[in-house]
């Protein structure tokens, strides 16, 4: 004999995703196990998560053309490969063993 579908609220798997909450969270309130939600509600949880990262992003391109410095710097290294720089300055020197030992105190060569 077949097992009976699941019957949850797959509307309410959706918009728990797009808040991001955890599959755990979305099982719990469903009042299903993980393992059930992942199966029969793949793609409830997929739409809802990439609607939840649609969102972040519009809002914070909002949030950068309103003039958050952090986020313009932040949007400009994902999306268009800035970073930031970091100047090193390396001195070398050649210093003789004879240097060395001239400026030794007397005794201790």
């Amino acid at each position: 004999m077949p097992t009976p579908k699941a019957k949850f609220d797959r509307k309410l798997v959706r918009t728990l995703a797009g808040y991001g909450c955890t599959q755990e969270e979305i099982a719990n309130a469903c009042g299903i196990s993980e393992t059930t939600l992942k199966k029969h509600a793949r793609a409830e949880l997929d739409s809802g998560y990439a609607e939840m990262k649609r969102s972040l992003r519009r809002w914070q391109y909002e949030a950068a053309k309103g003039g958050n410095t952090a986020l313009l710097i932040w949007l400009g290294k994902q999306y268009l490969g800035q970073k930031d720089k970091h100047e090193q300055t390396v001195r070398e020197e050649v210093v003789t063993i004879e240097e060395i030992a001239a400026k030794m105190p007397p005794g201790d060569a």
